[in-house]
C-alpha cells in the first residue's frame, strides 16, 4: 500500500516523509511545496532586486522543485528561509606547505568550515614523511596521518551548523613515504582494544559512534600519470595499488582517486569525492536531476536549463567562511549539476542495468545543454564563466526524499531494513521496499526475485565499472560511486580474487575519476540490511527500536597508558 501525504503528495513513502519533517522541514518551510517556494525566492533573486530569473522561470523551477524534478543539495534545502545561507556542502582544501604555519592554517580553515555546515576535503600530499629530520628544531616529522587524525578530531567534536555531524575526505599520493601506513590506517579489525581480545571493529559493531581512528574521514590514494603510464608500458599494476584494491575488498577503504595528464593536478576532492579541484578553498556546489520523474527530452532540456541558471545563482548568493573561498568561487564558479532515478528510469523501461543507446541520448542533453546555459547565463550576467558544470553525488538523503535510486547506483535490494539515528541515543529501522521495484511489480506483474539489485551486480563488479565508465563520459568533474562486494572470505571475494580485480580496475581506470568499493558488513552499523519481499511488505513502515550502550576505552582497556593518567 502506498504511503499518502495530505500536507506532502509528492512523497512517495513514510521515510520520505521522515527525512523532510526531520532535516529540512522548519518554520516558514512546512511543507515540501513551500520549502520549494522559499528556496527559488531565495537563491534566484538579487540583492538589488535584479531579476535573474523571469517570472514565468521562476514559476517553472518552483514547479520542477515540487515535483522533484530537480532537486538542489541538501545544504541548500536545510538554509532555505533561513537567516544565514551556507548552500554549499562541501569545500575542498589543500595542505599548501609543509610548514608549520600550514598545519595550523589548515586547522583554521577546516573548522571554519565545519562549523557552516559544510563537510571537508583534503589532499595531504606535500607533507613530508614521518621521520623526516627538521633542520629547524632537529625533531622529525610526524607525516601526513597524524594531521588527518587532528582534523578527523575536529569533525568528531563540531555539530555542523548545529545539525550533524561532519563529512571529511582525506588522500594521499600513490608515491608518498607514508603510503603503506594510510593503505592500512582504518583497518579497524587489526587494532585490538588493550586486553579484551575485542578488536575496533568488533566494538564498531555495536556502537558505530565509538571513537577510532578517522572514523569521520572517507580516505583515498591519487594515482597520477606516472602510475598510469607505469601500467600502460608493464601491463603490472604495482604493489602499491595491489595492496589498496586488497584492503579495499576487505574494509571498504582507502578509494582510488585517477587524476591523468590534464587533471593531474585535481587532486583535491569533497566528501563524497564527485568534486575535483587544484585549487585550494574551492566550493561544492550540488543539484540534482531526478531521471525517475522527467518524462520526455524536452522536458529534460529545460530542467537542466532552469537548474544550471539556478545553480549559477547559488554562486553569487551563498554565504563562504572565509575571503579565499570568495576568491576560488568567483575565479572557478564551479556547479555540480548531478543526476539520481537513473536506475529507477531503467527499470520502467524494462532495461537492464547497462547504458543503453536511449540513455545515451539523455545523457548528451544532459551534458550539452548544461554546459551551453552555464556560457550564456554567466555572459549575460557578465561573470565569470564555470570552469566545470556536472558533478553526480550520491544523493543519500535527497534520493530517499525523492523516494528514488540514488545517484547512479542500481538500487540496495527490492526490499531492505533501513538503520538510522534518533536523538544520538536509539538506532531504529524501518521496512522499505523500493519505489522503483514495487511500481514495476504493480505495473507489470514482475516477480520481485528477477529485479536486478546492488547485490545481485556484486558478484559481476565489471558491470558496475563499465556504467560507471560509460556515465564518466558526459560529466566534467567525477560520480560518486560505490559498488557493492560480498563479504571478504566469500569465494568471490578472498585473497585469490584480489588480482583479477585490480587488474579489472586498472582497465578501467582511464575512463574514471575515482572509484570505491563496499564489501558486506566491512563497516559496523550498517545502514542497509536486504530482507524478503514478502517481510517487508507485511511491516512495511514498522520501526523497532534499539538502545545504544555508550562504550567508554578506557573501561573496555583498563587503566593502563594515557587512561591512568
Amino acid at each position: 500500500m502506498k504511503h499518502k501525504s495530505n500536507l506532502n503528495p509528492m512523497l512517495r513513502s513514510k521515510f520520505s516523509e521522515e527525512i523532510f519533517n526531520l532535516k529540512y522541514r522548519h518554520e516558514g518551510a512546512e511543507t515540501w511545496e513551500a520549502l520549494a517556494n522559499t528556496l527559488v525566492d531565495d537563491v534566484c533573486t538579487s540583492p538589488d532586486l535584479f531579476l535573474w530569473f523571469t517570472r514565468e522561470e521562476k514559476a517553472q523551477l518552483k514547479e520542477y522543485i515540487t515535483d522533484m524534478k530537480f532537486i538542489p543539495a541538501g545544504r541548500y534545502l536545510y538554509y532555505a528561509g533561513r537567516q544565514n545561507k551556507f548552500f554549499n556542502n562541501c569545500y575542498l582544501l589543500k595542505a599548501e606547505e609543509d610548514t608549520r604555519q600550514d598545519w595550523a592554517d589548515l586547522s583554521w580553515k577546516a573548522e571554519s568550515c565545519l562549523m557552516t555546515g559544510g563537510g571537508i576535503g583534503v589532499d595531504y600530499s606535500v607533507y613530508r614523511g614521518a621521520g623526516t629530520p627538521i633542520k629547524r628544531t632537529g625533531g622529525q616529522a610526524s607525516g601526513p596521518i597524524p594531521k588527518m587524525n587532528m582534523i578527523n578530531e575536529i569533525g568528531r567534536r563540531v555539530m555542523q551548523g548545529g545539525s550533524r555531524r561532519s563529512a571529511i575526505y582525506a588522500s594521499l599520493n600513490w608515491q608518498h613515504p607514508d603510503i603503506n601506513e594510510f593503505l592500512s590506517a582504518k583497518d579497524w579489525a587489526s587494532m585490538p582494544v588493550g586486553s579484551t581480545g575485542k578488536t575496533l571493529w568488533d566494538i564498531k559493531q555495536d556502537d558505530f559512534n565509538f571513537a577510532a581512528p578517522l572514523d569521520m574521514t572517507n580516505v583515498s590514494v591519487n594515482y597520477d600519470t606516472d602510475w598510469l603510464m607505469n601500467y600502460y608500458k608493464t601491463g603490472e599494476v604495482g604493489d602499491v595499488f595491489l595492496q589498496n584494491v586488497r584492503q579495499a575488498m576487505q574494509t571498504a577503504e582507502p578509494g582510488f582517486s585517477f587524476n591523468f595528464f590534464d587533471k593531474e593536478n585535481e587532486t583535491l576532492r569533497n566528501a563524497c569525492t564527485e568534486v575535483t579541484s587544484e585549487d585550494d578553498s574551492d566550493v561544492c556546489n550540488l543539484g540534482s536531476l531526478n531521471f525517475g520523474r522527467i518524462e520526455s527530452l524536452e522536458e529534460l532540456s529545460d530542467v537542466v536549463t532552469l537548474a544550471t541558471k539556478f545553480l549559477i545563482c547559488g554562486t553569487l548568493k551563498a554565504q563562504l567562511p572565509y575571503k579565499k573561498i570568495g576568491d576560488v568561487r568567483e575565479k572557478n564558479r564551479r556547479l555540480g549539476l548531478g543526476f539520481m532515478g537513473v536506475h529507477e528510469w531503467l527499470i520502467k523501461k524494462g532495461y537492464k542495468y547497462e547504458v543503453t543507446p536511449e540513455l545515451h541520448q539523455w545523457l548528451s542533453v544532459y551534458r550539452g545543454v548544461s554546459d551551453k546555459v552555464s556560457r550564456d547565463f554567466a555572459d549575460e550576467l557578465s561573470i565569470s564563466r564555470p570552469v566545470a558544470n556536472r558533478a553526480i553525488a550520491p544523493t543519500g538523503s535527497i534520493g530517499i526524499l525523492a523516494g528514488t535510486s540514488t545517484g547512479i547506483e542500481p538500487i540496495f535490494a527490492v526490499a531492505y531494513k533501513r538503520r538510522y539515528l534518533k536523538g544520538n541515543t536509539r538506532w531504529v529501522y524501518q521496512y522499505v521496499v523500493d519505489n522503483a521495484a514495487q511500481e514495476l511489480i504493480d505495473l507489470y506483474g514482475t516477480d520481485p526475485d528477477e529485479i536486478e539489485s546492488a547485490l545481485d551486480l556484486a558478484s559481476d563488479y565489471e558491470r558496475r565499472m563499465k556504467f560507471q565508465a560509460d556515465v564518466q563520459d558526459y560529466v566534467d568533474m567525477s560520480i560518486s560511486s560505490t559498488i557493492n562486494l560480498p563479504a571478504w572470505g566469500d569465494k568471490l571475494n578472498n585473497e585469490n580474487t584480489v588480482e583479477d580485480f585490480a587488474k579489472t580496475l586498472a582497465s578501467y581506470a582511464s575512463r574514471l575519476r575515482g572509484f570505491t568499493c563496499y564489501p558486506d558488513g566491512s563497516r559496523g552499523g550498517q545502514p542497509l540490511t536486504s530482507v524478503p519481499y514478502t517481510e517487508a511488505r507485511e511491516k512495511l513502515g514498522e520501526e523497532f527500536e534499539e538502545h545504544i550502550e555508550a562504550h567508554d576505552i578506557c573501561d573496555i582497556s583498563g587503566s593502563g597508558g594515557t587512561c591512568g593518567n
